[in-house]
């Protein structure tokens, strides 16, 4: 089934693209800037550029070594991974609306990684990272086995589906939570959806899950152009689409599950990321591909940012943002995709 979008079939020139990865890589850096500079206390351009260069443990310093620095980072390989995790699922299902969160993805990674914490203790998301990764491809597969049940899995199954399975693994969440009141103590911002009070080691158990997510998503956009054109054609060009679309499976939930791990289920990145690229990379999957993996860093790191201004000198988790941004994007969305429609 071809995918129904609000971007014109017409392919945009190379030129715009190259525009565009430009613009997104000027935007990537203005937005790292401002997450490390800006906070309850806020810091001039000077004071971090002297906190990464010149660093002598001064206060400023202090802030930005360990607290921003970190929290910048993760957003950015968590960015990354959402941004192709959906870039991924909206190609491979053809559904314009699929998004590791919508589809119940990131809360069976959250639902493992609380069983984990709850019954044997683990804490570090080197370990979590595995339970996550389990959850993801376990939610994936429960998914596609609703959704598709006998016939074809279409787009408005797949996401009845996914809310199902979403609600039921909240469901899980809330118990595990209610049986033992010490994981929920020590979950309670992960599950939000967070960025804060991580550290750089936060990451250095993710970094295979996370390299492999994102080089798999990135080789895989030649041959996601060519199931895009159905699966006869692609047998014509040489490609094995069942091979491509379990790559594509496990590809997202490497990329899901790590992002998950390090800060709790964020939704909506990716799904608002990838139709924002695609005005500009039209349907090529490479295009797409790219430009989400660059754009989603920014879109996270930009709603982190708002959500420590929009209540200073507190500050609202980032996967509360993320909610109600992505949330009136997601019926901005639908209500474009009936106009379309008709």
């Amino acid at each position: 089934m071809a995918m129904v979008t609000t971007v014109s079939a017409r392919e945009t020139g190379r030129p715009a693209r190259v525009l565009a990865l430009a613009g997104v890589l000027a935007a990537l850096a203005v937005v790292v800037v401002l997450s490390i500079a800006l906070g309850s206390n806020q810091l001039s351009v000077g004071q971090v550029l002297h906190a990464l260069f010149a660093y002598d443990g001064t206060y400023a310093d202090v802030v930005v070594r360990d607290t921003r620095l970190p929290r910048t980072v993760l957003g950015i390989a968590a960015g990354m991974a959402l941004g192709l995790a959906g870039a991924l699922l909206q190609s491979v299902t053809r559904n314009p609306i699929a998004d590791p969160g919508l589809l119940g993805i990131n809360h069976g990674a959250a639902v493992m990684i609380v069983f984990a914490s709850a019954v044997f203790g683990v804490t570090s998301p080197a370990v979590a990272v595995w339970f996550a990764f389990a959850g993801s491809l376990g939610a994936t597969a429960l998914v596609y086995a609703i959704g598709g049940g006998r016939g074809a899995a279409s787009p408005m199954r797949l996401a009845l589906a996914g809310i199902a399975v979403q609600a039921t693994f909240v469901g899980l969440n809330q118990a595990m939570q209610v049986i033992d009141t010490h994981a929920l103590d020590q979950m309670r911002f992960w599950l939000v959806g967070s960025l804060a009070n991580r550290d750089l080691g936060t990451l250095t158990g993710l970094v295979p899950f996370f390299v492999a997510g994102v080089v798999m998503a990135l080789l895989l956009g030649r041959a996601l152009n060519a199931i895009a054109l159905g699966d006869d054609a692609a047998h014509g060009l040489g490609a094995n689409p069942a091979l491509i679309r379990l790559a594509s499976v496990v590809a997202v939930g490497l990329l899901a599950g790590s992002a998950t791990a390090a800060c709790g289920p964020i939704a909506f990145v990716g799904l608002m990321v990838p139709h924002l690229v695609r005005f500009v990379a039209g349907q090529d999957e490479r295009w797409v591909l790219g430009l989400s993996v660059l754009a989603a860093p920014v879109v996270l790191l930009g709603c982190d940012v708002l959500g420590r201004l929009l209540a200073s000198p507190a500050e609202l988790q980032v996967g509360i943002v993320t909610d109600v941004i992505g949330g009136i994007v997601f019926v901005l969305l639908i209500r474009s995709l009936k106009a379309v429609s008709k």
